[in-house]
């Protein structure tokens, strides 16, 4: 049988200032093997909580794509999309957060969305759009509330009112 420590060497755990060490949010477990696990970086400011969630409250699901990588399809069950990459796809969730090289074109019904790379195409925002200064969204955009930091760039087809709000209306209305 193989153990990790003959295919990877022996990890030593120290407290100096590396990237790994306990200071940093690291946690390690020694036994047959040693495992780490790293908290979720921070390097995207955002509007989303990242606080631990409370007991018997859930986390969610989040799907980062990372620099260099391409998704086309359809994405589902996801609760926090992080495009770092570029994603050609259909989505419907809570949150996407579209990194200053990150491209999004398809077409995405969120609550809140917080581009400062590219969005181009069909996206339909309940809560909150907010558009960076290095951020630029073309298509038809409908959303709720609106941000743009000096510098960000929206063209298209805009309406305000982010899906919960004309389906209020109508309703009240019929």
């Amino acid at each position: 049988m193989l153990r990790s420590e003959s295919l990877f060497g022996k990890r030593e755990t120290s407290s100096t200032n590396s990237p790994f060490s306990a200071n940093n949010g690291v946690s390690q477990s020694t036994g047959g093997g040693s495992v780490t696990s790293v908290q979720k970086p921070t390097q995207y400011p955002s509007s989303v909580p990242t606080t631990a969630p409370a007991a018997g409250e859930e986390t969610g699901s989040k799907l980062t794509v990372g620099p260099n990588i391409k998704v086309k399809g359809e994405i589902e069950d996801c609760d926090t999309l992080v495009v770092e990459g570029k994603v050609q796809a259909t989505i419907n969730c809570r949150v996407v957060q579209i990194a200053e090289r990150g491209a999004f074109k398809g077409s995405a019904e969120i609550d809140l969305a917080e581009i400062r790379g590219e969005f181009d195409g069909d996206l339909t925002v309940r809560q909150k759009l907010v558009i960076y200064s290095s951020g630029k969204v073309t298509g038809k955009i409908r959303y709720g509330k609106l941000v743009i930091e000096e510098g960000g760039q929206l063209s298209g087809d805009l309406q305000v009112g982010g899906g919960h709000e004309q389906k209020e209306l109508l309703h009240k209305t019929a």
